[in-house]
């Protein structure tokens, strides 16, 4: 079964899909073909902020159909390889809030519709 995930780092997102017996490893390559990067520069994370191991397969990270669907991906965290050897720490930049709504628009909101001239 496909599961939908969203891959974030820092203020970078990406979406994809892939089945869930896929492994962690066959994940990092699908990232290495957009972003360049080799897998082994590569450190996913889980919900929990767990490491993903590259063997295991995205079931056993509780990663399937009823838990990642394409209206509501599973987040997966991404940290990089640094120049001096290190992994940098996982950081996930949230996304910006809309401004509230000017009172002249909650009104028409409210009614659902507009008010006819």
């Amino acid at each position: 079964m496909d599961v939908f995930l969203m891959i974030r780092r820092k203020k970078t997102t990406i979406f994809t899909d892939a089945k869930d017996n896929t492994t962690v490893l066959e994940l990092k390559k699908m990232i290495e073909g957009i972003l360049k990067i080799p897998p082994t520069h590569q450190q996913l994370f889980n919900k929990e902020n767990t490491e993903m191991v590259d063997g295991k397969s995205l079931s056993d990270y509780g990663l399937n159909s009823n838990s990642a669907k394409a209206q509501s991906p599973a987040l997966v965290g991404l940290a990089l390889l640094q120049e001096n050897g290190s992994f940098e720490k996982l950081e996930i930049t949230p996304y910006s809030q809309p401004p509230d709504l000017p009172d002249v628009m909650k009104s028409q909101e409210a009614n659902g519709q507009e008010q006819a001239s």
